[in-house]
């Protein structure tokens, strides 16, 4: 079940690869990045016969990924300390992977999504659950309630080691519960350097949907973001998931654009959107 992508050093850049996202993601670009990035990417993408290229970058350093044939996807202005914009930038090796079957139900999620832009929140959690950040000791139980709600997903958050790794270092989980039990759970992955912080890895068991978890769950989450001086939040939603786009839409986050055919999650690759939100300034 868990990604066998690897995450590792590239140039000087950060990147994760593998067959399980077929593809190369470039996550962090070193600042000293030449021309011959990109390329080198490619020549990497070729040789393990990857799809797609997905690269996150600064504006300014974003003219040698167009000059090598990628195209902008989606962005995120004040990104970088809430100030520099992030481009999402793609390059696909293979045409089908840049062909989207359901885009027309994608664009109508999105519409209805939109529809609902800052329509008000509920902010008043039911007295008969509680909503607190995840421990060290909630990790196995987060851990069993990703496995039965995504058959697939792009980190390994099956492995509660993985959890416990990323609480330690970068990472604020937050669940709801009922009756002691953890039955909702969502997490903030901090970038402390850059000011931002992307809300994901959203999860409400079946039995408990309908709730209006997930909007109670971003509430918080921006709340402890403001105190950690966390300038942007955002999140990259699946295309196709009504729920998730209509809560961010609420909570007043912006759209940035969509992702083609990105990420393995829940089964199969899906297309993703963008959503992002200026938290403080």
């Amino acid at each position: 079940m868990d990604s066998k992508d690897t995450i590792e050093k590239f140039e000087g850049s950060i990147i994760q690869h593998g067959k399980y996202n077929d593809r190369i993601y470039l996550i962090k670009l070193a600042s000293e990045a030449s021309s011959s990035t990109p390329l080198k990417l490619i020549q990497l993408a070729k040789h393990n016969n990857y799809s797609k290229i997905f690269a996150k970058v600064p504006e300014h350093q974003s003219d040698i990924f167009f000059a090598a044939g990628f195209e902008e996807e989606a962005r995120i202005p004040g990104f970088y300390d809430g100030k520099t914009t992030a481009i999402f930038m793609a390059l696909y090796l293979n045409v089908k992977r840049a062909e989207e079957l359901e885009a027309g139900k994608m664009d109508e999620i999105l519409k209805l999504a939109l529809d609902k832009q800052d329509d008000n929140c509920r902010s008043d959690l039911n007295s008969d659950f509680t909503l607190r950040i995840c421990q060290e000791d909630d990790a196995e139980v987060m851990a069993n309630i990703y496995r039965k709600i995504f058959p697939s997903y792009p980190f390994p958050i099956y492995d509660s080691s993985y959890i416990v790794e990323t609480m330690r270092s970068h990472v604020d989980y937050f669940g709801i519960e009922a009756d002691g039990q953890l039955i909702a759970i969502s997490s903030a992955e901090m970038d402390m350097q850059s000011s931002n912080a992307e809300m994901t890895d959203f999860a409400t068991l079946p039995e408990w949907r309908g709730n209006g978890f997930g909007q109670f769950l971003l509430a918080r989450m921006e709340q402890e973001m403001k105190i950690k001086n966390i300038k942007t939040t955002y999140t990259i939603a699946r295309a196709m998931s009504i729920g998730m786009n209509v809560t961010f839409s609420k909570a007043g986050y912006q759209f940035g654009g969509r992702l083609k055919n990105n990420t393995n999650i829940s089964g199969q690759i899906e297309s993703m959107n963008v959503w992002h939100k200026k938290v403080i300034g």
